[in-house]
This record gives structure tokens, sequence and C-alpha cells, in this order.
């Protein structure tokens, strides 16, 4: 099968290994990888932030990008694949505008939805011994409602152990532009989502978003904890 794959922002600057095992892993699977060049951020910043205006030029890009192929388009990050699949709604009185984005929208899909749901695939044959927790992602759990991909590819995952903690679905604090603009409240969610976490002393702590594998890992260096934090896509090509 041929795929597109987005990148996003943080795989590009902050976690190229995230994009590059998403990458592998694909084609592992047997997928075809396209890389279209001229995609670039999704304007969620600036989105969250109200500066609609300001968003459009990129929004129309990324719009036109993948429009010069129909392969379903796939990426490592679910707040990224959300923004996306809103680009209609901003461009409400742009009628023509808003037809294409839900055309490209349609085919854009969270990696784990993707394996499960179009590749029909739960087992891909990896191996990663200890214990972890699965933080659900805001986007992904609330917004996509992806809540049971993640589980099934790492419930196949040989030698892991998957442990529950309180208030799991809890939000990590992050929220993009929530962790700037409302720190310190943001500082207090991770907090507790970190004590949660260490209550049940994991070997890893495992997520489908970077963003908040950032925020929530950055706590837990901060308190010298020795978690390793992996992204779904390094513990599915773990062996």
């Amino acid at each position: 099968m041929n795929v597109n794959f987005y990148v996003t922002c943080i795989g590009d600057a902050l976690k190229a290994n995230v994009a590059k095992q998403s990458v592998l892993l694909l084609e592992k699977l047997g997928c075809q990888i396209t890389f279209l060049e001229q995609q670039n951020c999704c304007g969620q910043p600036a989105l969250n932030s109200g500066y609609i205006d300001s968003a459009m030029a990129g929004i129309k890009n990324l719009i036109r990008t993948f429009e010069v192929n129909d392969y379903p388009i796939v990426a490592p990050a679910g707040s990224c694949v959300y923004a996306i699949k809103s680009y209609a709604h901003y461009l409400q009185n742009e009628p023509e505008w808003a037809k294409r984005a839900e055309a490209v929208a349609n085919r854009f899909h969270d990696l784990t939805d993707f394996i499960v749901n179009q590749l029909n695939i739960t087992d891909v044959g990896a191996k990663l011994e200890g214990k972890a927790v699965y933080h659900p992602s805001c986007s992904l759990f609330r917004k996509l409602g992806i809540t049971s991909e993640p589980i099934a590819l790492l419930n196949k995952v040989q030698g892991l152990e998957l442990l529950p903690i309180a208030n799991q679905q809890t939000c990590c604090g992050f929220g993009g532009t929530f962790s700037v603009k409302m720190a310190e409240i943001s500082g207090e969610m991770v907090k507790e989502k970190c004590q949660h976490i260490m209550e049940v002393e994991p070997d890893y702590l495992i997520g489908a978003d970077v963003s908040c594998l950032l925020n929530i890992g950055g706590r837990l260096h901060r308190e010298g904890r020795s978690v390793k934090v992996m992204h779904i896509a390094e513990v599915l090509m773990s062996q």
C-alpha cells in the first residue's frame, strides 16, 4: 500500500527518532512511503491561540501538498491529525477550500488507527521486556475517539506488561499553548500525573502523542526518575 507520511513539527525538530521508527514500522508492515517535502506545520499553535488568519497560508499549502495523490496520510501525533480534521470549520466562509480540506482530512490517520483499522494488524512482532504505563492523550482519546487501538497493539508486544494507574485518562497538562498560558496549573497537572505513574513503579511510560511525552517526560526527568519514555512507534519497533 502506498502511504504519505506526515512528519509533524515535533517529529521534525525534536523527536526525529519517532518519525524514523514510524516510517520503518510502516515499511515493515508492507507500506511504500511517500514523503511530500512541501508539507508544513498543521497550524495548531496559531489556531489554538486565535490567529486564524495567520494560519491560513499554511493550512492551504498543506491541503495543496496532499492533493497531489490520493494515498492515505499517516502521522505519529493525534493532536496534528485532529487539527487538520478541523480545517473545514475554519474555512467555512470559503466553501471550495472547505470541500478540499474535508477531502484531505478524510485521508489522515493516526499511526495506531491506521495499523489496526486500515492494515488490520495488531501483532507487529515486537518484543520489549518490562512493565509499562500507557498515557492516552486527550487528542487521541477525547477528540479522535481512538481508545482501543494503541492498547490492542501494546497487548501484543511480547514481554510487556501494561499497568493501570489512578486517573489514567486525565490530561497531562500540556494542552498545546495551555502549558504556556496557564503554566502554573499545567505544572500541577503534570505533577499529579507523574505521582500516579510512579505509584506503580513502571519501567516505561508509553504514549502515542509526542507532545504529552515531552511534558510528562520532562517532569519525570526533573524529578530524577529512571522511567524510560517511549513513543508507541519506538515500542512497536523494539526487538
